[in-house]
């Protein structure tokens, strides 16, 4: 069911940069979000994640060298240490059924290298694009 789902959703999104020239977040990004659709407060989660990388690398680049390389496994590392962090501190702050952990270590930081190499809005609605793509080809096609 995993593989399915990334497969397609790897497909989709090489198909859909290759027609639009935007990357909806990462190649692996949306079978990711696809896989965890009806969970829509993880992908809140992530996107508030990846922007909070983006403002973190914003700070810092004032004084350091971020670029290129480090641009982007600064953002990974940043993307994987919120959730970390989100997942140890979140539920110590608030108890119910909301569910607000972040997809993956390496999924935020991949949203938010994408999401500041390229323009935001057009990112995130690539990223929508491709999701529900995946999710139409996944439970439709192949009835998962």
């Amino acid at each position: 069911m995993m593989e399915t789902t990334a497969l397609v959703g790897l497909i989709i999104a090489l198909l859909y940069t290759e027609a639009t020239g935007i990357v909806p977040g990462g190649l692996v990004v949306p079978a990711y979000f696809a896989f965890y659709f009806d969970q829509p407060w993880r992908a809140a989660a992530t996107l508030a994640a990846a922007l909070i990388s983006i403002a973190a690398y914003r700070l810092l680049s004032r004084w350091f060298l971020l670029f290129g390389r480090r641009r982007f496994v600064f953002l990974l590392l940043c993307g994987g240490l919120l959730g970390q962090v989100w997942l140890l501190v979140w539920p110590r702050l608030f108890s119910g059924p909301l569910d607000l952990r972040v997809i993956g270590w390496v999924i935020p930081g991949l949203l938010a290298s994408n999401l500041e190499r390229q323009k935001f809005w057009p990112t995130l609605a690539s990223l929508a694009t491709a999701t529900i793509l995946t999710v139409a080809v996944t439970r439709f096609v192949f009835g998962i």
